[in-house]
């Protein structure tokens, strides 16, 4: 398919008026402009029943920070069960108060409660930071699951691009750990950094996740080099089996949708439950963007679907079949 209207629109706006890609900026201007981006073309926020900053103690005395979100469906005291969220961004920009919409929206039509994590960002904190922050808000959820009204037994872990990554390698982390997530929710994550896709070439330039910004977030994450890291680029690790189901949601022009495919292929060569679906026309970072792209609200209601069926055990007609591909 070609672009979808709505994509071909902003794609002519952003590069017809020269604005600088991430990649020109620096780390400081990147933040600024990727929070401008988000807070200009999201859909309006919806009420929930409750958001509350959370602190999250790290083993340094310092506290990592976190928003929690209680559907608007919900009633006090109801146990819940929980998405925990990382956010996209090349592991360099972005933040909860930039995902606040797409994290109510979850919330309410999941039926779920949401913690949407504020990881450490790269350059001031590389690679492995992002993914120790991941770890520990996984494993405190757990033991204070019944400070926070969920099911401890019932905890997703969630995220795009950066915050898929982050999901994936999270659960590899955790397969002989006691507590395991139950399911991921994977919007088009970075699975391999150096990979040869033709996607990579194909969608490389004038696509709003251009090369040199892709190589811009690779860099600062991972001054060291270390590309070949299963903890950096998931798909390189020796054995995917074990993982819990998951949905992998990609988009068609992209530069990571081949990666996104070859992943969710792999997982089920495996012997993992995959559901894998490509939203046709659109590029990568639509999920937030719901004010230009119809098809964000799509992505939210697919996801949520998933997150019901496998934490709130509800089946969905019209859910889509576990297949690989586009």
């Amino acid at each position: 398919m070609p672009l979808t209207p709505e994509a071909r629109s902003l794609l002519d706006m952003a590069y017809r008026i020269g604005a600088p890609r991430f990649h020109q900026l620096s780390e400081a201007q990147a933040r600024h402009s990727f929070e401008k981006l988000q807070f200009a073309f999201r859909p309006e926020t919806p009420a929930v029943a409750s958001t509350t900053e959370v602190p999250i103690p790290r083993p340094d005395g310092t506290a990592l920070l976190a928003r929690y979100y209680r559907p608007l469906s919900s009633h006090l005291g109801e146990c819940l069960p929980l998405l925990i969220f990382f956010h996209g961004g090349g592991w360099c920009v972005g933040d909860v108060a930039s995902y606040d919409v797409v994290c109510r929206e979850l919330a309410n039509a999941s039926r779920c409660a949401v913690l949407s994590v504020e990881y450490r960002l790269a350059p001031e904190h590389p690679f492995p930071a992002a993914l120790d922050d991941a770890r520990l808000a996984f494993e405190w959820a757990v033991d204070q699951a019944d400070l926070l009204g969920v099911d401890a037994a019932r905890i997703a872990l969630g995220g795009d691009s950066a915050g898929g990554n982050l999901s994936i390698v999270t659960a590899l982390a955790l397969r002989a750990a006691e507590a395991q997530p139950r399911f991921l929710m994977l919007v088009y994550p970075s699975t391999e950094i150096c990979s040869e896709r033709g996607s990579r070439e194909r969608y490389a330039e004038g696509f709003f996740l251009d090369r040199g910004t892709l190589q811009w977030f690779f860099e600062r994450y991972l001054p060291a080099g270390n590309t070949e890291d299963w903890r950096a680029s998931p798909m390189r690790a020796a054995s995917l089996a074990g993982l819990p189901p998951m949905l992998v949601v990609g988009a068609e022009f992209d530069p990571l949708v081949d990666d996104c495919e070859a992943f969710a292929a792999r997982v089920a060569a495996e012997g993992g439950d995959v559901t894998y679906h490509a939203f046709a026309g659109v590029v990568h970072g639509f999920l937030t963007l719901g004010k230009v792209f119809p098809e964000a609200h799509q992505a939210v209601e697919l996801c949520a679907r998933e997150l019901r069926r496998h934490l709130r055990g509800e089946a969905d007609e019209g859910a889509p079949d576990r297949a690989v591909g586009i």
